[in-house]
């Protein structure tokens, strides 16, 4: 997949401090990697709780839990934003 690849980042609510609402802070990292490879990232919110789902081409090709993201940063260090950018290079 080339590296300039439009990728659609679903997200759905989590809980925090007794609040469930959509978020994007643990999004950052993510959107960051995403963008340092070149690509470029829509954000979606969906009703699926705790869920991050990467799509390419209207293809699924990254799916894990939003509280398993790293709060902040730029993605670099967090293991699941290596493994979304690779899912996404690998696509088609």
């Amino acid at each position: 997949m080339p590296s300039n690849s439009v990728v659609i980042i679903q997200y759905g609510p989590y809980e925090s401090c007794g609040i469930v609402k959509h978020r994007t802070f643990r999004l950052a990292g993510l959107q960051a990697a995403l963008k340092d490879a070149g690509n470029k990232c829509i954000l979606e919110e969906t009703d699926d709780w705790n869920i991050v789902q990467l799509s390419v081409n209207g293809e699924r090709v990254y799916m894990c839990n939003i509280t398993d993201l790293e709060f902040g940063g730029d993605g670099r260090l967090d293991p699941l934003c290596k493994e979304a950018i690779d899912a996404v290079r690998d696509a088609f």
